[in-house]
């Protein structure tokens, strides 16, 4: 297997600065998940959130509501684990661009509106970590160390 690729994929610096954005916005992307997808934390589940979807012209919704809480809910294991940060981190951006612009745009920037101030935070910490990477407390720096020394 292309070594370089997956140095490109999973490689990352030492900084501190990817794990103090990769555990609060894990966290948050795995509630936000697990409401879609489990019905958790009062979320309506797949199938609530899925006729919601379909309402705003997301369809087919069931598979929209699976998509994305899929996304959130294991991106943000990812995020928490440090594990293909970048690839996860990019799935996570593309699912706040939908949010944004399917959900909050049209309510303005402030959340007190339901507008998309939170979408756009979600957003620019996922870009900021498939520019940047996991960072020195991630599976991803364990690999790539690994594979450095082999």
């Amino acid at each position: 297997m292309n070594t370089t690729l997956i140095n490109r994929v999973i490689g990352t610096d030492a900084s501190l600065a990817g794990l103090a954005l990769r555990i609060p916005t894990g966290i948050i992307f795995i509630a936000h998940g697990a409401q879609k997808l489990f019905g958790s934390f009062g979320g309506h589940g797949l199938e609530g959130t899925g006729q919601w979807m379909a309402s705003i012209g997301l369809q087919p919704g069931y598979l929209m509501a699976l998509a994305a809480g899929s996304a959130e809910f294991f991106g943000g294991i990812a995020l928490l684990l440090g594990l293909l940060t970048r690839p996860a981190a990019v799935v996570l951006a593309f699912t706040m661009l939908v949010a944004i612009f399917a959900v909050h745009i049209g309510n303005g920037l402030f959340m007190s509106n339901n507008g998309y101030e939170f979408g756009l935070s979600l957003l620019a910490i996922s870009v900021a970590l498939a520019i940047s990477g996991g960072g020195r407390a991630s599976v991803d720096r364990l690999i790539s160390q690994r594979l450095a020394a082999v």
